[in-house]
């Protein structure tokens, strides 16, 4: 199964809303960047029975060069993570309804 990308996701777009192409393209990255602002300015993003991005703070570690098999420093850097919401899960996981 292929990789959905920008592009599938402005076809969707598309076809969902009527669009233009060049529209629903513009509206997924629009969606994308505010997400990316967001989170590289510290803030999590909640998107309800989704999931939510944020941003979080690796500190400086040692590792190792692979090709040399010396150790060397990484810096202390943030990334940006992804919690799936039980819903989200759920859904991907093929149950629809909560379990009682």
């Amino acid at each position: 199964m292929p990789n959905a990308n920008r592009v599938d996701l402005a076809d969707a777009v598309q076809r969902k809303t009527g669009l233009s192409y060049t529209e629903s393209l513009a509206f997924v990255e629009l969606v994308l960047k505010n997400i990316i602002d967001c989170i590289a300015r510290g803030e999590p993003v909640k998107l309800s029975s989704f999931g939510s991005f944020m941003a979080r703070k690796n500190g400086q570690r040692i590792g190792r060069n692979p090709k040399t098999g010396k150790d060397a420093p990484i810096a202390a850097r943030q990334v940006a993570v992804f919690k799936a919401s039980p819903i989200m899960k759920r859904q991907v996981n093929g149950v629809r309804k909560l379990q009682k």
